[in-house]
């Protein structure tokens, strides 16, 4: 409770019920919250194992590889004794059981387009529990890569008494979503440029020319129902 003191975390009688029965998922949440910034996301560079001390063995980082799909990058041993092997470059699904694999998809699509701490009730599969407090938790909290696109995840499994022999898989019995307030920065918005004028003419109606085309008939450069020829054109005419 002290570290989550001092890092400037108030708690809920909910959050506080929630450290009780996870507290490596507490931590890790209480961490996460303390590097995020107003309007943002944690970066995956500020993440510092000191600052989960206590909940290591818990963590994991993952990278989005995919729609939906996303490769372990960082584990702690609870995860690998779970699977029985080293679960490092596997997909984080192999942890998952095949009917509950769809689910666990959107869920990362989910947590990525539109940002969200995701909360999983699990259970072991094959041993379903109706007592939510006997169901295994896993946490999963989005970050942004170098390039400030959100692709990576700041995750904790853990688990109550699992008995079962490895590899262990288990199924999705609920997800809470909890949406994360100005996780994405607002379009600004553009003020409207008039246009510059200082090297603009002034603009002039368009007036046609009058017909001058002479009509059969005109004598002397004049016809009374057309317009008559300028004066200093004069007919010349020449007998040689």
């Amino acid at each position: 409770m002290s570290d989550l003191i001092r890092s400037g975390i108030v708690l809920s009688m909910m959050d506080r019920l929630n450290q009780n029965q996870y507290p490596a998922c507490a931590l890790v949440q209480a961490y996460w919250q303390s590097l995020k910034p107003k309007n943002g996301l944690p970066k995956r560079s500020d993440i510092d194992p000191r600052g989960i001390e206590d909940a290591l063995n818990y963590a994991f980082i993952l990278e989005s590889i995919g729609t939906g799909i996303a490769r372990i990058r960082i584990a702690g041993m609870h995860l690998n004794e779970l699977f029985g092997m080293e679960v490092r470059g596997m997909p984080i699904s192999s942890l998952i059981a095949p009917h509950s694999r769809d689910t666990f998809s959107r869920v990362l699509v989910s947590l990525l387009n539109s940002p969200s701490i995701m909360t999983l009730s699990l259970t072991a599969e094959g041993t379903f529990i109706e007592a939510a407090e006997s169901r295994e938790r896993m946490l999963l909290l989005p970050m942004v890569d170098e390039k400030g696109q959100t692709s990576r995840i700041l995750g904790c499994l853990e688990t109550k008494g699992v008995k079962k022999a490895p590899p262990q898989r288990f199924e999705i019995v609920n997800v809470a979503k909890q949406a994360i307030e100005s996780a994405r920065p607002k379009a600004q918005s553009r003020p409207y440029l008039q246009p510059v004028k200082g090297f603009a003419e002034p603009s002039h109606s368009f007036e046609p020319a009058p017909d001058s085309r002479p009509e059969s008939g005109a004598e002397n450069g004049a016809d009374s129902h057309g317009p008559k020829r300028p004066d200093y054109l004069r007919i010349v005419k020449s007998d040689e």
